[in-house]
């Protein structure tokens, strides 16, 4: 049977899309100013009701009109007694009107488009937020990856370990060493397990964090990831970064359509101030009971207003040019914002592939001395302090390039995010799968079987 195949972080990400309650937010953010966009048309449209009424009165002047619009009206009404103490008299009216905004300054036009424009702003927030998202996903797989790759590495070393205690015991019974190279190894192996145990600890947390991230437990059976290793990506020049993220940050996007909304609103403002034009209309039909003979008539007309004292369209344009400046205040200091992102975030990954670079290079070397020194320790050339500071050195050595590996695929992934190129779904969002065990260089040694390069099966 197959072994369960890693968990890559595209499939991290994805789930995450699908638990986070960040994004169910976010995406009914978006419906709402769909909605709101939706809304924004409405006044376009004419109002059109149904009214049905029953009254019942004696008073004269509706006992007089209510005999005229149901048609029963003859000369007996006017008698003066009747005119002046009628019946009570019932009136069932059946009664369709409607209005129109025919022109309000273009007043509702405006205002469509300044909910468009939120309704956009709204949608490149979200997919602002489904980045972040991913962001942190990736930060906490990689550092789930440099866990586990961390306890194998400290579990490698723990056998080394062992190994050298029991060389070091074989030479003491062989006579060709003191008793004091055997205790030198044993204080070695007791630190290298104390190592072991905190990166198991180590694991466990970071386990803990990319489940958190993702918003949902990881089987047992899941628990394999992707290897980390160097990011060997082209860095673009500063300049062309920071272009590169004015032109694609779905936040600062988000701005330049609120601050587009924002002029639309000022425009609005002043529209306000305008004449506004409006068709009316309406159909009755009015019978003395609830079925029977009636009369019926309409009416129709057209309004025309003017606001000659508009107190409140003043303050609502100076709300609106408030908000206006605020919007390009916050649009500046976003860009500045941006800029100074992405420059962190280019020099840091700049820094931390070149230390890939050097830590590397170190490794090899004292991978080189530590082979040099065993060799030495074999023929008797060495002691084992001198076998331990250098098995040492290899060791941090080792650590230190493991750490420069997830540092380096920690600051690409920062820089993309700050250049807003973060594709929540791509899996190479800065991280890479190292070669196969074949491709891999190894060193060989009679006392350490693995190195940082190999990946334990």
């Amino acid at each position: 049977m197959s072994a369960q195949a890693p968990l890559t972080l595209s499939e991290a990400v994805q789930r995450a899309l699908d638990h986070s309650p960040e994004r169910r937010m976010a995406t009914e953010d978006v419906a709402a100013a769909r909605v709101a966009a939706q809304s924004a048309r409405l006044p376009l449209l004419p109002t059109i009701g149904l009214d049905e009424a029953m009254t019942r009165g004696n008073d004269p002047v509706y006992v007089f009109g209510s005999l005229l619009r149901q048609e029963r009206f003859t000369t007996a009404n006017f008698v003066l007694n009747s005119l002046n103490r009628p019946l009570p008299l019932n009136n069932f009216a059946t009664r369709f009107s409607g209005n129109w905004m025919a022109f309000d300054s273009f007043q509702t036009e405006l205002g469509m488009r300044g909910a468009d424009h939120q309704a956009r702003a709204a949608a490149e927030i979200a997919t602002r937020a489904d980045q972040q998202l991913a962001w942190r996903v990736a930060e906490a797989y990689v550092g789930a990856s440099l866990a586990v790759r961390n306890e194998q590495l400290t579990e490698e070393q723990t056998r080394t370990a062992e190994a050298m205690l029991d060389a070091s015991r074989t030479r003491v019974e062989a006579g060709t060493a003191v008793a004091a190279d055997e205790l030198s190894a044993s204080t070695a192996l007791a630190a290298r397990r104390e190592e072991q145990i905190a990166a198991e600890g180590a694991l466990g947390t970071a386990w803990a964090q990319l489940e958190q991230a993702i918003g949902a437990p990881i089987p047992d059976a899941e628990r394999r990831l992707d290897v980390i290793a160097e990011k060997t990506d082209d860095l673009p020049s500063l300049a062309d970064a920071v272009a590169l993220a004015l032109r694609t940050r779905k936040d600062r996007a988000a701005l330049a359509e609120q601050l587009a909304a924002a002029r639309t609103g000022v425009t609005a403002a002043h529209a306000a101030f305008g004449p506004t034009v409006a068709a009316f209309g309406s159909w009755e039909q009015d019978r003395g009971a609830f079925t029977g003979n009636s009369g019926n008539n309409w009416m129709a007309g057209v309004q025309v207003h003017l606001d000659l004292f508009p107190a409140a369209r003043r303050q609502q344009l100076a709300a609106s040019k408030i908000a206006l400046t605020r919007t390009v205040a916050a649009s500046e200091s976003a860009d500045n914002q941006i800029r100074m992102e992405v420059t962190r975030a280019w020099y840091a990954h700049r820094t931390a592939s070149e230390q890939v670079q050097v830590a590397r290079a170190a490794m090899s070397e004292a991978a080189e001395s530590l082979r040099i020194f065993r060799d030495r320790y074999d023929a008797g050339l060495a002691t084992m302090t001198d076998l331990l500071r250098v098995e040492d050195a290899e060791r941090q050595a080792q650590n230190a390039y493991l750490q420069a590996v997830g540092g380096n695929a920690l600051s690409w992934i920062d820089f993309q995010f700050a250049m807003g190129t973060l594709d929540p779904l791509q899996h190479a969002l800065g991280v890479t799968v190292a070669q196969s065990a074949s491709d891999r260089p190894t060193h060989v040694s009679s006392l350490q079987p693995t190195t940082l390069h190999e990946a334990k099966p």
